[in-house]
């Protein structure tokens, strides 16, 4: 019954019907937010919400039957685990006051993280690459720094809305990063009072947005690229070992027809003696 179980869980029909109700869930939560929707099919929409939970609850019953203590050796199927229970926590009656318990019904549609294996091996890089990360970011907090510390210098005076303090200049200089209206909000009106203000924000984007974050960029793409590369490794080693442990059962087979083989021989022999 549980090998029955196992080839049935592992099967592609079993995932992709999984895969289907993780979306129309996803997709019943997004309507739910809409108020004039709610309004004319709302119970349809909390029954249906409601069934894909059961789905999801059955699943993960089938999955601790089938793997016992072994499922909680995987990583991913902890979180899927955590997801599932996570839909449990109750969003009506006394706690219907507290949004934070309704905003972790969204979190159902992280699902499609466990179940794509392209997504999983990006969050998986990322969660790889955070180490490096953190050192490029902390790079990144340094530079932030000491162009606060010249910004306010140079500029507080004429510009304390920008520049009035370390805080302001350090929220000023991430609104430059983004490059999302520097110019014209930020950089222009200053170069009115100071000529020279562009070599500023020239020397600051062209180490914070170009440089630095490019190796952010790059740290977590060649991340994604030997994760992929590993997965790859990993699935051809699988399909030798199986291609192996295929000979080696041919192999027994042969045997076993040379052994019937003889008996029959001997006994033809046998008989016509």
């Amino acid at each position: 019954m549980k090998k029955r179980l196992r080839i049935f869980v592992r099967g592609k029909l079993f995932n992709n019907f999984i895969l289907t109700v993780i979306v129309i869930n996803s997709v019943i939560l997004g309507l739910m937010t809409y108020p004039a929707v709610c309004g004319v099919c709302g119970d349809l929409l909390h029954n249906l919400c409601f069934t894909c939970v059961l789905i999801f609850t059955i699943e993960m019953i089938l999955k601790l039957y089938v793997y016992g203590k072994s499922f909680f050796k995987d990583g991913w199927n902890n979180f899927d685990f955590i997801l599932v229970a996570i839909s449990w926590v109750p969003t009506g009656g006394a706690f219907s006051s507290f949004r934070a318990f309704r905003v972790l019904r969204a979190l159902r549609a992280l699902r499609l993280v466990t179940r794509l294996e392209k997504l999983r091996i990006i969050v998986q890089a990322i969660i790889e690459a955070v180490p490096n990360v953190g050192w490029a970011s902390l790079l990144l907090m340094l530079l932030f720094y000491i162009f606060s510390i010249m910004g306010t210098t140079m500029y507080a005076s004429a510009f304390p809305e920008f520049f009035g303090t370390i805080g302001q200049s350090m929220f000023t200089l991430f609104e430059i990063m983004t490059l999302d209206g520097w110019a014209t909000d930020i950089a222009r009106p200053m170069m009115e009072v100071y000529p020279f203000a562009w070599g500023y924000f020239a020397a600051f984007i062209l180490v914070s947005s170009f440089i630095v974050m490019n190796v952010i960029v790059g740290i977590v793409v060649n991340a994604i690229s030997e994760l992929s590369e590993s997965v790859k490794i990993e699935k051809f080693q699988k399909q030798i070992n199986e291609s192996t442990q295929l000979e080696v059962e041919l192999l027994k087979l042969k045997e076993q027809i040379k052994v019937i083989e003889n008996l029959i021989s001997a006994q033809k022999s046998e008989i016509n003696k």
